[in-house]
C-alpha cells in the first residue's frame, strides 16, 4: 500500500513539476490528494496498515528476543560443560597434498 502510495505521490509530484499546465492544474491535483487524504477509505486503509506494521514489528521484536536467549543458552551450556550434543573439541582435518 505505501509503495503504491508513494509511487502515486512521486507521479503526482513529477507531473505537477514538470508540466506546463499551470497553476489551474496544479490547484486541482491539490484538491485531488486533500480529497484523498480525507476520504474514509484512505484513512481506514491507512490506519489498518499501521497497525499491521506495527503488529509485524512486535512479532518480529519477539522472535529476535527469543533467538538471543536461546543463543545465550547455548553460549551459557556450552561454557558450563552441560551441552545437548554439541562438540566442544572439534578438529579439522587437514588440507589435501597434491
Amino acid at each position: 500500500m505505501r509503495g503504491r502510495l508513494g509511487l502515486f505521490i512521486g507521479f503526482g509530484a513529477g507531473y505537477v513539476l514538470g508540466a506546463k499546465a499551470g497553476t489551474d492544474r496544479y490547484e486541482q491535483l491539490r484538491r485531488l490528494y486533500e480529497n484523498l487524504l480525507a476520504s474514509p477509505a484512505f484513512q481506514s486503509a491507512s490506519s489498518k496498515a499501521k497497525g499491521a506494521a506495527g503488529t509485524g514489528f512486535e512479532q518480529a521484536r519477539e522472535k529476535a528476543s527469543e533467538g538471543v536467549s536461546k543463543v545465550g543458552e547455548v553460549v551459557k551450556d556450552r561454557r558450563s560443560g552441560n551441552g545437548d550434543g554439541y562438540a566442544t573439541n572439534l578438529s579439522v582435518a587437514p588440507p589435501p597434498t597434491h
